[in-house]
């Protein structure tokens, strides 16, 4: 209790310039008064865990003018997870807030010391990230390109470079690494308390090894992420203070042999202490942070998977502005709590997730990976159908959703362990996949997607989704909207399609794992009226995009009815019958520019619809189609994928023509105020497309997301998603353009004039490819595809 009073005295006691007095109030302050001090009955916030997250949450929300400031630590400061962690601060993240976190919390430790007084232990080391494998080495060439551009040092060395960094390193297996020179070491329980001090020498990190090694008081400390982790309290039971677990040697020889490999001199000394330890991870891998979306005004900073000191300064800053601001100056998208549902929260689940998460913390992960756990959670009526049907797996926010169908020709098992950053092993599925969509039909299960129901007895459905979204919804019964959620600062908040069923009813559909957080936002800003209802139905329909040319034809022989666009015009909903089947809300659109419909289907009627839809098609040569596919759909028609470009963006956006009529009619919406700004001063980012030039698809390396951009040389900005167009037969990457300042480094107005007159790179892994920039979807390109097509048909029927 000495510490929990100690504590809130100080929060409350604390000025402006921070944390300058903790010490003296430490010292001031007598045990014997903090035990018989009681605690406050009220503070302006109370912060639960006094380990690294929790302290840094504390000091940025004192930067921030926040004085009645209460930190409880069940037992003594940093003796959680802070007190074993290793001290290795970090840079290297594949992650650009992963990335921006390390870099700030590298930053304020190395300050911390002139700021208070008090020794953190700070010493610039540097890190070394050995490479064995190639594909090692490309991860590796990945994260230091993206490092580079946002100031942090590093660059790709030899094995005889490394060493000479550290000359006890056995290098002979190493095909290259990358040196972090700016990377620091700390003792993390110092830090967390502003005391202390530590070591010095380059810290190593051989992820193939499984190991990280740094000097340690005049010896070496290592440790590593072993491939059995064993989980300890899955019961919900904890200690008062995390203690050093029983020593267990042969858990630890695999670790210990990597380490001599690497390390040989080593044999000859003495082991002065095995420390085992627990951690915390989470079901992804990255940390979580947020609002909690069921109870206003409860923050969590939590699940750091080994990486708390190098992210805890940035994270308690980001969660600092979160709580005092209402919104984070970075989009933390990517680690918010709202990303995770009811359903991660399964003992079982955890407990066989997070045993597959902490081996793969040094494993490659190359692109489009999945995880092997926590699988078949959610799945569609149709799941089996289509897993007989050749469909390959991947999961989203625990929905399992087909990647494409593999053809009963093709070696399942070669295709299934087939990793790399080249050209996959699935290209010719995937093209024959698209190839259907554009020229006969295909049908993707897409029943993942978010569903909301919004109903009232009165008017008061629209008036609400009026003032909640940008696009004006007052349309005719049966019309379908596309628009956006904005928040305050003029940012996507969701992006989705609204139905309007009939006068006070509206069928909403959003990205799949925006289901949790859509709710929170529809709950936190509609009023508490028993006239308004709002329903997630997501798990009520079964949803097939029935894609194509020909999909007109299969859905009119089903349903009797014309489907042609004089009789169903585009983004039009109309509930009808499909075989026997009556009910479904069949909608004039596909989600991708091409041609078709979804169908939204109770999920009584799936299985039926489904058979019925494959059974018609086969006369205009149906088949099913994935993800993949739709992917690569999407992106030649410069069609944004939520979760990856438009999310959760802090600083206004330009949101196109769905805002402007509710402009123009001087309607008032979330963010108008913002827009009306932008209009006024324009946007300091815009969302691009890029088509790669002198690409080779067969031999290069691929882009996958999180590429540099450069324009004239200089750098504007990082991709955030990318696919291979078949039609265009280019990879085509979409990506934010930023205007920096080259005297200041402050961003500027970004122009289309900015946009067009630019010459631009991609930087994939340290090599730039030239790239044309495009701010609306190429029209022109396809139509020059297709005559080139048809003079070289010609040409062949010449001869």
């Amino acid at each position: 209790m000495m510490f929990y009073r100690l504590l809130s005295i100080v929060g409350r006691q604390r000025a402006s310039p921070g944390w300058q007095n903790w010490s003296s109030a430490r010292n001031s302050t007598s045990a014997a008064e903090a035990r018989s001090m009681a605690l406050p009955t009220q503070a302006q916030v109370v912060i639960c865990g006094g380990g690294i997250t929790g302290t840094s949450v504390a000091y940025h929300l004192s930067k921030m003018g926040w004085k009645d400031i209460v930190l409880l630590e069940q037992g003594r400061l940093a003796a959680g997870s802070t007190r074993f962690c290793a001290g290795i601060l970090s840079t290297a993240r594949h992650l650009t807030i992963e990335q921006k976190m390390a870099d700030y919390s590298n930053k304020l430790y190395h300050q911390l010391e002139q700021e208070t007084g008090i020794q953190t232990g700070y010493t610039r080391t540097g890190s070394i990230f050995l490479a064995q494998t190639q594909d090692r080495l490309i991860s590796l060439k990945r994260i230091n390109a993206g490092l580079n551009v946002i100031g942090i040092p590093s660059e790709i060395i030899s094995p005889k470079k490394v060493a000479e960094l550290h000359h006890l390193l056995n290098v002979h297996d190493l095909v290259g690494a990358m040196h972090v020179p700016e990377d620091a070491v700390v003792s993390s329980a110092d830090v967390a308390l502003a005391l202390a001090s530590a070591a010095s020498q380059n810290a190593i990190v051989d992820a193939d090894g499984r190991i990280y090694i740094r000097n340690w008081q005049g010896g070496i400390l290592s440790g590593g992420f072993e491939k059995n982790p064993k989980p300890i309290f899955t019961e919900g039971k904890n200690q008062l203070e995390i203690q050093n677990l029983q020593e267990d040697w042969d858990h630890f020889e695999p670790l210990l042999s990597s380490l001599l490999r690497r390390m040989p001199e080593l044999e000859t000394l003495e082991i002065m202490k095995l420390v085992n330890c627990p951690e915390t991870f989470t079901p992804d891998m990255r940390c979580i942070m947020g609002e909690s979306p069921a109870v206003q005004g409860y923050f969590v900073l939590a699940g750091m998977n080994s990486a708390g000191l190098s992210f805890g300064g940035g994270a308690g800053k980001y969660l600092a502005e979160w709580m005092v601001h209402g919104y984070p100056s970075e989009n933390v998208w990517e680690l918010d709590l709202k990303r995770f549902g009811a359903l991660q929260s399964s003992r079982t689940f955890l407990r066989h997730r997070v045993m597959e998460v902490m081996p793969l913390m040094y494993d490659l992960k190359v692109p489009r990976w999945d995880f092997q756990t926590g699988r078949q959670l959610r799945t569609s009526p149709l799941y089996d159908r289509l897993d007989a049907q050749g469909a390959r797996w991947m999961e989203k926010h625990g929905f399992e959703r087909p990647k494409y169908f593999v053809p009963p020709d093709k070696d399942l098992l070669a295709l299934e362990q087939s990793k790399t950053f080249y050209k996959p092993d699935w290209f010719d599925i995937v093209e024959s996949e698209v190839k259907c969509c554009k020229e006969a039909v295909c049908v993707i299960d897409m029943s993942s997607f978010t569903k909301f129901e919004i109903t009232s007895t009165g008017d008061q459905a629209l008036e609400v989704l009026q003032y909640l979204f940008s696009n004006d919804l007052d349309v005719p019964v049966g019309h379908i909207v596309h628009t956006g959620m904005l928040n305050e600062g003029g940012g996507y908040e969701n992006d989705c399609s609204i139905a309007r069923l009939n006068k006070r009813s509206f069928f909403m559909i959003s990205p799949t794992d925006q289901q949790v957080h859509c709710w929170a936002w529809l709950k936190k800003h509609m009023p508490k009226d028993s006239n308004l209802l709002l329903e997630d139905v997501t798990w009520k329909y079964t949803a097939l995009n029935l894609i194509g040319p020909r999909a007109v034809d299969v859905l009119s022989e089903l349903s009797y009815a014309p489907m042609t666009p004089d009789h169903f015009p585009s983004l039009f909903c109309k509930e009808m019958s499909v075989g026997y089947a009556n009910g479904i809300r069949v909608m004039s659109m596909t989600h991708t520019g091409e041609p078709g419909f979804m169908l939204y289907i109770p999920i009584e009627y799936a299985l039926h619809v489904y058979n019925e839809v494959m059974s018609v098609g086969q006369k205009y040569g149906i088949r099913n189609a994935g993800y993949y596919a739709l992917r690569s759909l999407r992106i030649e028609k410069f069609f944004a994928f939520w979760g990856q470009d438009i999310n959760n963006l802090t600083t206004p956006l330009e949101c196109g023509r769905e805002s402007r009529v509710k402009l123009e009619k001087g309607m008032d919406f979330i963010g108008r105020d913002a827009l009306l700004q932008q209009k006024q001063n324009g946007v300091y980012k815009r969302l691009t497309m890029f088509i790669l030039d002198d690409h080779d698809s067969d031999l290069d390396l691929w882009p996958w997301w999180g590429e540099p951009i450069y324009r004239n040389g200089q750098y504007v900005g990082k991709t955030t998603s990318s696919a291979y167009s078949y039609s265009l037969e280019r990879h085509v990457c979409l990506g934010f353009v930023h205007n920096f300042s080259e005297d200041t480094g402050e961003e500027q107005v970004v122009t289309a004039d900015f946009i067009n007159r630019g010459e631009y790179e991609i930087d994939i892994a340290g090599y730039r490819f030239q790239a044309k920039a495009k701010l609306y979807p190429v029209a022109s390109l396809f139509t020059q595809k297709r005559r080139k097509d048809d003079m070289e048909l010609s040409d062949l029927h010449g001869k």
